[in-house]
């Protein structure tokens, strides 16, 4: 997988570039990229176009910042992700396989999480670590004991966060930083072709 050199992008390049870094998502081609290219800036390095995408979505209303992270999958998928949230999660035949488990405890404390804060989805900067360890990582944010219990506690046992007020703000906000660590990263596995 590479990139052209960042000078060669250009207004129809933008939302393919874009879908590698961030995910794919109809937020993306309907919203960022217009507002990048109606900014019309330059970009000087592929880390300036992630900064400015990330800086762009922080300007939005909540409710287009939610959508925004919905693009990334949940943690924890493991049908329909792209190849770099493949690699990322653990899912490329490479890795040894998630224990069914440690997937179904996932599923769990993604519908436990977004029963806490309506409208907003799991978003971690992974960084090689097992599925098993961010599962802990959800346990510690949602305040729940570590377990595999694929149940417990029930979801309708978990207290919502009312939408719009700072602890949930507070949490849009982390999950959009960590879009931004994600595509950070994922520049660090592609290759940029050099400029001729």
């Amino acid at each position: 997988m590479s990139l052209p050199p960042i000078e060669a992008i250009d207004e129809s390049q933008l939302g393919h570039v874009l879908s590698l870094l961030l995910e794919p998502s109809e937020i993306l081609f309907d919203n960022l990229v217009p507002d990048l290219v109606n900014a019309g800036k330059r970009f000087a390095s592929y880390t300036g176009l992630v900064d400015a995408a990330i800086a762009q979505v922080a300007t939005w209303d909540l409710p287009l910042r939610a959508k925004f992270i919905e693009g990334h999958p949940r943690i924890g998928e493991t049908k329909n992700l792209s190849a770099l949230s493949a690699k990322e999660q653990g899912a490329t035949p490479t890795v040894s396989p998630t224990p069914p488990e440690v997937l179904a405890r996932l599923a769990h404390l993604n519908a436990c999480y977004e029963r806490r804060y309506p409208g907003l989805r799991y978003i971690t900067f992974v960084n090689g670590r097992s599925r098993a360890a961010i599962a802990v990582e959800m346990e510690d944010v949602l305040g729940l004991p570590h377990s595999l219990s694929p149940d417990q506690p029930p979801v309708g046992e978990v207290s919502p966060i009312e939408t719009g007020t700072d602890a949930w703000r507070s949490e849009l906000d982390r999950a959009v930083l960590d879009v931004g660590r994600i595509a950070q990263s994922r520049l660090g596995s592609i290759k940029v072709q050099e400029s001729s």
